[in-house]
């Protein structure tokens, strides 16, 4: 039996980019061919555990609670440990669910016709990206493709926004050792 737990999420900026100078000539630090292809393979998995939707057979549901954005106005958080390329690693999958205005009774009875996003954090091996604690970041849409940043960068890997004070990595940050808002269990 699989025990997930759905919990509160606090604070937030939302993830924004644009390419060319701001990143230097190398470009973004996320949403390259690695970045990708990384994600790929994170959203097969999340599929195989039932993580990566909400119907279907085997999915897992969480439970639905008032959220804020950026991730949406309802959230379900569920934590999971996955394996990818042989490395096992903590998987955290947030549900993001709108539109504006949705109340958790509704998402509850058509989670499909209100989930906006699902954003990812996944702990990947060390010397990954130890600064931020090795986490890998990804948003997807409903359909597993992956979501873009106004300047049509594909949100996987190391998200920050053009100057590195925002997005995924800067807001979670704050949220102390592990980088989680909703809970301490993984250090």
């Amino acid at each position: 039996m699989k025990n997930l737990i759905a919990t509160l999420a606090i604070g937030g900026v939302a993830v924004l980019g644009v390419t060319g100078g701001v990143y230097g000539q190398s470009g973004p630090p996320f949403g390259q061919a690695e970045d990708t292809d990384y994600a790929a393979k994170l959203w097969s998995v999340m599929e195989e555990m039932g993580l990566a939707g909400v119907t279907g057979e085997n999915v897992i549901r969480g439970f639905p609670y008032e959220g804020i954005e950026p991730h949406g106005f309802v959230l379900d958080t569920l934590y999971a440990t996955a394996t990818i390329d042989g490395h096992s690693g903590a998987l955290v999958v947030k549900r993001n669910y709108g539109p504006e205005g949705v109340s958790v009774e509704e998402v509850q009875a058509d989670a499909a016709g209100h989930l906006a996003a699902l954003t990812v954090m996944f702990k990947r091996e060390d010397g990954y990206d130890d600064e931020n604690r090795n986490w890998f970041w990804a948003k997807y849409l409903p359909d597993g493709s992956l979501d873009k940043n106004p300047a049509g960068v594909e949100l996987a890997g190391r998200v920050v926004k053009g100057n590195a004070e925002a997005g995924c990595i800067a807001c979670h940050a704050s949220a102390g050792d592990d980088m989680l808002y909703t809970t301490d269990h993984i250090q």
